[in-house]
C-alpha cells in the first residue's frame, strides 16, 4: 500500500469521499512533509467541518465528532523532558 492510499484508508475516504488525489497529495507531500500521521489529522480535522444540513424542517446528523474522533488518533503529543 502506498502513501496514499494508506492516507485515503486512515481518513475513510472510501466511505465518506471528500478530497481529489491531487489535493491529498499537496496535504501529504507539501503541508506534511511526508508524515503519513500528520496529513491523516491535518485531513481528518478538515472533514471534521459542522456537517449537519436542516432545509425546511428536514435534518441530517453532524458527522464532526465522528472525524474529531478519527483524528485523536493522528495527534502528536508533546511528551518529552523539559530542562
Amino acid at each position: 500500500m502506498d502513501s496514499l492510499e494508506k492516507l485515503k484508508f486512515n481518513i475513510r475516504e472510501k466511505e465518506y469521499p471528500c478530497f481529489s488525489d491531487d489535493e491529498l497529495l499537496y496535504i501529504l507531500r507539501d503541508e506534511c512533509k511526508g508524515d503519513i500521521n500528520k496529513a491523516s489529522y491535518q485531513c481528518l480535522i478538515r472533514k471534521a467541518e459542522n456537517t449537519g444540513l436542516t432545509v425546511s424542517g428536514l435534518t441530517t446528523k453532524d458527522s464532526s465528532s465522528y472525524f474529531k474522533m478519527l483524528a485523536s488518533n493522528y495527534v502528536t503529543t508533546n511528551s518529552g523532558v523539559l530542562k
